[in-house]
């Protein structure tokens, strides 16, 4: 049994120009470039100290003084690597060139019309066009796909994706201003992974709560069911706000087929931001019908090494080794569009019971 754990890389890496200098570029899109051998050109940040602090951090040549002086003096086969908040998304996709590489931080916007006009503009520019839904290109992911595209575990029929971790949401101020939370700006992940193996779901149900120890935050906890009809299930259940320590603290995902199962801890989110091990644990059941758990050493996290992936599938596209990205802009409006559906969901509530 071959396990893959590695994404595709290219053949021709491009250089790579950073707008946004947060904490996410520093704990994961730069560390990830350095261990891909990818180089980054230079950045930029309308904090330009921040933009300063990052490039002496990360060995980045040039820190430019404006947009327009990015342009100007970045070079012309640039992927552009934008790192801010999705509500600013498209000014900034607005001033880069026709025919440009890019690589969008999640969300592709706030909501699912700010993401239709992202994707009008970005088929108006003729534009190389991915976003950062990293996960799906996880060490642990990888290997789970090529586990599920052998046939090992048989057919899937069960994914289970369940966090039960205290978050420190004061790490991202700007998410208390914000009407969406938990879904936006979490689960999407889990949607977009649900969605690579699965497509798009007949329908999806949601529920996404506050909590009263985090009033301030418009959500932290989100119950989401991804329908795809009567023998797949394909659950999410998530709350940030288990304040009582370590040892209870859970955060996994569950694939289960008609042959076996795969279970992944994603220990990134628990203690976070410490974070505790991964584990991959399989099973396959044997032709006398055994039932054997074992444990595979899978080298790399979600952070930072899936974010070698994101940023490859652009290159590679931009290359011309693919068609397009495997998260492209064409593909992400969907995970928008579920999205968009389990806020409406929750919003209007379940259904009444007759009592």
């Amino acid at each position: 049994m071959t396990i893959e754990t590695n994404s595709p890389l290219p053949l021709r890496p491009r250089p790579i120009v950073l707008i946004g200098a947060g904490g996410i570029v520093n704990d994961a899109h730069l560390p990830a470039y350095k261990l891909a051998g990818f180089w980054v050109t230079g950045i930029f940040d309308l904090d330009r100290e921040k933009a300063l602090q990052t490039a002496g951090k990360f060995d980045i040549p040039l820190v430019y003084y404006s947009m327009e002086d990015m342009l100007a003096r970045c070079p012309r086969t640039a992927v552009f690597d934008i790192a801010v908040p999705g509500s600013q998304m498209l000014e900034v996709l607005k001033q880069l060139p026709d025919e440009a590489c890019v690589l969008m931080q999640k969300p592709m916007g706030e909501d699912l019309a700010m993401a239709r006009g992202i994707l009008a503009l970005t088929r108006e520019k003729r534009m190389t066009c991915g976003v950062n839904f990293q996960l799906r290109y996880a060490p642990y992911i990888n290997a789970a796909r090529s586990i599920i595209d052998q046939g090992l575990i048989g057919a899937l029929c069960d994914i289970e994706i369940n966090v039960n971790v205290y978050t420190p949401w004061h790490l991202w101020k700007f998410l208390y201003e914000l009407p969406r939370v938990e879904i936006l700006y979490h689960s999407i992940h889990y949607i977009d992974l649900i969605r690579s193996f699965y497509g798009n779901p007949v329908s999806v149900y949601a529920k996404t709560v506050q909590h009263p120890g985090m009033p301030e935050l418009a959500s932290v906890r989100s119950s989401i069911i991804m329908d795809y009809g009567p023998m797949v299930r394909a659950n999410i259940l998530t709350n940030h706000s288990h304040d009582f320590g370590l040892l209870q603290q859970h955060s996994y995902i569950k694939f289960e087929g008609t042959k076996g199962a795969i279970k992944i801890k994603m220990g990134l989110l628990m203690n976070y931001p410490e974070g505790v091990p991964d584990s991959f644990e399989y099973c396959i059941v044997g032709n006398d019908r055994s039932r054997v758990w074992k444990s595979l050493d899978v080298a790399g996290g979600w952070f930072p090494h899936a974010f070698i992936g994101s940023m490859a599938q652009v290159m590679r596209a931009a290359e011309g080794t693919i068609a397009q990205p495997d998260n492209s802009v064409e593909d992400a409006i969907d995970t928008m569009a579920c999205v968009e559906a389990a806020y409406e969901s929750s919003a209007k509530g379940g259904i009444h019971p007759d009592f």
